[in-house]
């Protein structure tokens, strides 16, 4: 298939899998909520219907939620019974859209659709090799992710990409996964898109910093005529750019004395303009005096929450989300980084790819 038979098939595919009772919709409503300190308009998403989702099964990388925990995420994949990789085959007809293949690398992937859906048309493009989900993206995965946003938008449709990184990166699934979310019409994007392109930037072919998120946060502003490149322009733009940011992240999370050992964790945002990566030091966020605990994941960096209760969402607003995002990232470097080199990052990324 191509991306665009992709896009395309999204939509009826969607019906007929939550007709069969094969995908789960949780109805939900979007209350938006602005933070001056942040400059975004949040979009907090309540889904009171979250609270009776079916027990996922427990994966390597995050167990489900206790009923303490409010998700600052997007649902993943998963069935209950028994333990096992929803990503590998047999795969389940009315979840399964297509599959795509890199000519360049010979890489395979399979769509499907998310099985439990918060916001439909939510859907993944899977490693059909069983790879790690604390790899990073491969130039591969970076061009089949970003030749499916260009589809969209030929289609008349928008879509955001997400990869979660990492232990602490709120990902729910360990088999390698990048994940797609429609833009609600009307929208530019999401809310974190506003922030990127209202940044001046004296060297646009540079790595930039959004000063007014009070995190660390790396982001690369895309040429209009990415998406018009050949094959072999678009994956050495989109690898240089990944390469780049993720060289940033390693030298953020090197200036962390008390970072946890072992791979680092980031957070991957990708639109047709930007890619956006977060370094992460923690998977949640305990509000304090509370029990309760707030985990993230990219959509929370993107600016789009989602919570089970209207008593979680004032939780959430009164706390504030920046101060919930800013204690799960790391701290910016980025006047060091500026004055100096990340030269000696080079070496760890490589070590941790």
């Amino acid at each position: 298939m191509s991306p665009e038979d992709i896009i395309l098939k999204v939509p009826n595919q969607y019906e007929k899998a939550k007709e069969s009772g094969d995908l789960l919709f949780f109805p939900s409503t979007v209350v938006r909520h602005r933070e001056p300190e942040v400059d975004i308009e949040f979009q907090i998403r309540v889904c009171p219907a979250l609270q009776k989702k079916p027990q996922q099964i427990t994966t390597p990388e995050r167990a489900e939620p206790e009923n303490n925990t409010v998700s600052i995420s997007g649902a993943g994949q998963t069935s209950g019974g028994k333990a096992s990789d929803p990503f590998e085959p047999p795969y389940n007809g009315n979840l399964y859209i297509g599959e795509l293949k890199d000519e360049n690398f010979g890489d395979d992937y399979v769509v499907l659709l998310n099985k439990y859906s918060v916001v439909p048309g939510h859907f993944l493009l899977v490693s059909k090799e069983n790879k790690s989900q604390s790899s990073p993206l491969l130039p591969p995965d970076l061009v089949q992710t970003y030749k499916i946003l260009v589809a969209a938008r030929k289609t008349g449709k928008k879509y955001f990409a997400f990869y979660n990184c990492g232990n602490f990166s709120g990902a729910s699934q360990s088999h390698k996964h990048v994940q797609f979310l429609p833009i609600d019409e009307g929208e530019a994007g999401p809310p974190i898109e506003r922030l990127a392109r209202s940044t001046n930037l004296e060297t646009p072919s540079k790595p930039f910093t959004i000063s007014k998120l009070p995190y660390a946060n790396h982001v690369f502003r895309f040429s209009s005529e990415l998406q018009y490149e050949d094959e072999e322009g678009l994956e050495r733009t989109l690898a240089d750019a990944f390469l780049s940011l993720l060289d940033l992240v390693v030298s953020t999370i090197r200036h962390a004395s008390d970072y946890p050992a072992g791979k680092p964790s980031y957070n991957v945002i990708l639109t047709l303009e930007h890619i956006h990566l977060i370094p992460r030091r923690y998977e949640t966020y305990k509000i304090p005096e509370t029990v309760h605990e707030v985990n993230v994941n990219s959509l929370g960096f993107a600016g789009m929450l989602l919570v089970k209760s209207d008593e979680e969402l004032e939780r959430v607003k009164s706390h504030g989300i920046g101060k919930i995002l800013k204690g799960v990232a790391l701290e910016s470097v980025h006047e060091v980084q500026v004055a100096g080199t990340t030269d000696d990052a080079v070496t760890l990324a490589s070590s941790h790819m």
